[in-house]
C-alpha cells in the first residue's frame, strides 16, 4: 500500500519540488507554490499535501509545515 503524504518545499533554486516521504528525487518540481499545491493534490488522490511555510505572517514562520 502506498502512502498517500506527499509534501511541497521550497528548493534553493526557488521553485517548488512535490515529493513523498523519504524520497530521494522530486516527483514534480513547480515555478510556483500554487502549482506544487494544485500538483500534489493530483497525485495524493485526495489526501491533503503538507506544505512548506515560506514567509513570516501572524500565525507562524518559515520551515514550519500546514496542510493544503
Amino acid at each position: 500500500m502506498t502512502s498517500k503524504k506527499i509534501f511541497v518545499e521550497q528548493r534553493a533554486q526557488g521553485d517548488f519540488a512535490v515529493r513523498r516521504p523519504n524520497s530521494e528525487r522530486a516527483s514534480d518540481v513547480l515555478p510556483t507554490q500554487a502549482e506544487a499545491i494544485t500538483r500534489a493534490k493530483e497525485l495524493s488522490h485526495g489526501g491533503a499535501p503538507i506544505v512548506e511555510r515560506v514567509r513570516n505572517t501572524a500565525g507562524g514562520k518559515p520551515d514550519q509545515w500546514r496542510k493544503a
